[in-house]
């Protein structure tokens, strides 16, 4: 930090002091000076207890708690020159004892809080004390805490307020200085979900006015909206991977129905085939790389011969040649068929679809009987022509 001099066209360094040689302490001033201004932490906080001791069998107390817009808890450990070896071992502990907190639990803290350091016949101050640092008259002070959290939060009552859900603890960590080990700690925590702040207060002497600036290190505003992006990225692929697997789920069950309609049938395509969790089902056609294929998609049902041999010369000879026999093919089939080249593509498709519920259980049954009605019209409409395809083909030199 530097003060100008605009006589000179000069800057000059502010004096960088310590809180020890200021005569500042931990409790008295860096404690007080977040609880009646949470912004300096670039976020509204609304502070709910300070010293809060009331863990279950242990006699430890965190500095401040507070929470944030989304009705987290946020456990925030302030240090004064040096951040010690092991403020996040205690700052993790603390959020641990933090995570089985109720709702009703948290409004108590919160009243308690109230009624200790803002209620204008609160032993502990005098009345007109309270009113100046509350900064709100006595009957504001007298609101519940449940009120004061319903308006921080914008929520009508208390019955539609969410409050510490799950592992959504934070901790935020203040201090002169940080550690090496503090930091790499903090880094690793972010890493693995684990939200952790770390804030740097410099104390600055211009003569006799004391400044103090206060700046996030872990993790930096550029890094926190990249990792807001990451973790919103990973929530995607999580709803993702359960989609598919439901979906996987759901094709192996209509399959095996498929699969036991079919060895029921005169068709002998799917005698030896098992079910899958893939959208598709082949079978053999009597020519290599030309499998027959039931389409099992979520609004499309279809049937096809699948020409994909590892020549792109030879799909397309076979098509061509299949395709001089549309008129014969489509009379046996007795429907129009789709003919896909695909020049864009090695394979080539001769396809016949509907369109279908085919998600809901309810349909399968009329589902199961499509595919088998159009399965076995195709590979009987396809048996000869497919013959006389092949036999053309071994006549052909694709070198």
């Amino acid at each position: 930090m530097f003060t100008v001099n605009h006589q000179t066209n000069h800057i000059n360094p502010v004096k960088i002091k310590t809180f020890s040689e200021l005569g500042f302490t931990e409790r008295k001033h860096l404690q007080e000076w977040l609880a009646h201004q949470p912004q300096a932490l670039d976020e509204e906080l609304l502070i709910i207890q300070k010293e809060f001791d009331g863990f279950d069998d242990t006699r430890e107390r965190l500095d401040l708690l507070a929470l944030d817009k989304e009705g987290n808890l946020v456990i925030i450990e302030n240090k004064l020159d040096d951040s010690g070896r092991d403020v996040v071992w205690q700052a993790l502990k603390y959020a641990s004892y933090c995570a089985s907190l109720t709702k009703g639990q948290i409004v108590e803290i919160y009243q308690q809080y109230l009624h200790r350091f803002f209620s204008p016949i609160s032993p502990t101050i005098e009345a007109g004390e309270a009113i100046t640092r509350a900064g709100q008259s006595p009957q504001e002070n007298r609101q519940d805490a449940a009120t004061r959290i319903c308006e921080f939060l914008d929520a009508p009552d208390l019955d539609e307020v969410k409050l510490n859900l799950g592992n959504s603890q934070r901790i935020i960590l203040v201090a002169a200085n940080f550690r090496k080990e503090v930091t790499s700690t903090a880094l690793w925590l972010l890493g693995q979900g684990i939200s952790i702040q770390c804030f740097k207060v410099t104390p600055y002497a211009l003569g006799k006015q004391l400044l103090i600036n206060i700046d996030q290190i872990i993790p930096t505003p550029e890094a926190r909206e990249l990792m807001i992006g990451i973790n919103a990225k990973e929530a995607e692929e999580k709803t993702t991977e359960v989609v598919v697997k439901n979906r996987h789920t759901v094709r192996r069950k209509y399959w095996e129905k498929a699969l036991e309609a079919f060895q029921k049938s005169p068709c002998n395509l799917y005698d030896n085939i098992s079910p899958s969790k893939d959208h598709w089902l082949s079978a053999g056609s009597g020519l290599s790389g030309c499998p027959y294929n039931l389409i099992f998609n979520k609004t499309v049902l279809r049937v096809e011969l699948w020409i994909s041999r590892s020549a792109t010369e030879e799909n397309k000879f076979l098509f061509d040649f299949l395709l001089g026999l549309k008129d014969e093919i489509e009379s046996n089939f007795a429907d129009k068929l789709e003919w896909l080249r695909l020049d864009e593509k090695k394979s080539c498709r001769i396809e016949y679809s509907c369109t279908a519920d085919s998600f809901n259980k309810d349909t399968w049954k009329e589902s199961v009987a499509w595919h088998l009605e159009h399965m076995c019209r195709l590979e009987q409409a396809l048996k000869k022509p497919l013959q006389k395809a092949a036999e053309a083909l071994k006549q052909q030199s694709f070198a």
